[in-house]
């Protein structure tokens, strides 16, 4: 249930945006959060960083009962009231190739409003459920397994890693997830990020967070299932692919979904990108692609599922990767 926003305190630039986190039998409360204007890099706190007598106490409280029950923390949710954030920094196209293994998988059909993947191939690796505590509660969103030089670092939304000014914790990512299966392990973040802007004061526009897994059994995240490729400012309208783990109503969070299309510039509050796509609450952080091969599941990782406006429930919207997001990645694989 969403509330109704407050009046702005102000005439500034930055939204209104309210979060919800939807329980497995009924929604909780709809929480408010004021954005602000952008603070500087040397002004946003030190990210989350986990010892590593915190990551084993995250692998040991997962257990598959307490994944089963995890609450999905939803996507963000903006009214009509909401007013236009900044606009994000730009900077040079820049691609980061794939690693991630090739296999082959069967074509789909684009455009897809939202369904199963059954494709296979790459991304039904490098793709996963992301699990954490939140104010004392056990949620989840998703996240995706990319090319980086610590072969460690996974790219989610920025709410998925710090919400309502407290970073998550007992946090962990399950590659691959699936029907409540663990195929390739469950990896304990050493460290969780996010771009200055959302760190400070979570600006929608910079939705966009990290983690880096401590390696699992002596091996490196992407050294088990590969790595998708990233490609940063390369402008909007482009075919997409958007996949993640919804597990809100009218799905359960155990399968693999998907959407595809064509998207669209936001013309609203944001400078995001656009796509139909009915996914749901815990596909939170999911990864778009450019650039998808359905012949190989690999593409180049160009935003992450963030929010939808309360009346366009069709529509998804995913922050643009722009330079602060290309800094965020280079962060995460340098730590």
């Amino acid at each position: 249930m969403i509330g109704r926003p407050r009046s702005p305190r102000s005439s500034g630039d930055t939204p209104r945006v309210r979060y919800t986190v939807l329980g497995a039998l009924a929604g909780i409360a709809a929480l408010l959060a004021t954005g602000v204007t952008a603070a500087p890099a040397s002004a946003a706190p030190e990210p989350g960083v986990m010892a590593p007598s915190a990551q084993r106490s995250a692998l040991d409280f997962w257990t598959p009962q307490r994944m089963r029950a995890a609450t999905p923390l939803d996507i963000l949710s903006v009214d009509r009231s909401d007013v236009r954030a900044s606009a994000p920094r730009k900077g040079r196209t820049t691609v980061v190739a794939p690693s991630a293994p090739v296999s082959d998988v069967g074509p789909l059909a684009i455009p897809h409003g939202g369904g199963p993947w059954s494709g296979g191939g790459a991304v039904a690796k490098t793709a996963g459920r992301v699990f954490f505590t939140y104010q004392g509660r056990t949620a989840s969103c998703s996240g995706n397994a990319v090319t980086s030089a610590n072969k460690s670092t996974v790219i989610t939304a920025g709410h998925c890693v710090k919400m309502q000014g407290a970073w998550h914790t007992n946090w962990v990512f399950v590659p691959g997830y699936h029907d409540g299966q663990r195929p390739y392990g469950t990896w304990a973040a050493s460290k969780t990020l996010s771009t200055p802007q959302w760190t400070a004061s979570e600006d929608i526009n910079y939705d966009i967070g990290a983690a880096v897994v401590a390696p699992l059994d002596g091996k490196q995240l992407t050294d088990v299932v590969g790595g998708q490729g990233l490609a940063f400012n390369t402008g909007y309208n482009k075919p997409m692919y958007s996949f993640g783990f919804p597990a809100a109503a009218p799905y359960d969070g155990e399968k693999f979904i998907y959407c595809s299309g064509t998207t669209f510039r936001d013309f609203l509050l944001s400078s995001d990108h656009g796509l139909t796509c009915n996914m749901t609450g815990g596909s939170s952080g999911g990864p778009w692609f450019t650039q998808f091969d359905e012949a190989t599941g690999t593409g180049l990782q160009s935003s992450v599922n963030s929010f939808k406006y309360n009346f366009l429930p069709n529509a998804m919207y995913g922050p643009y990767f722009g330079a602060d997001a290309q800094n965020l990645y280079q962060s995460a694989q340098s730590s």
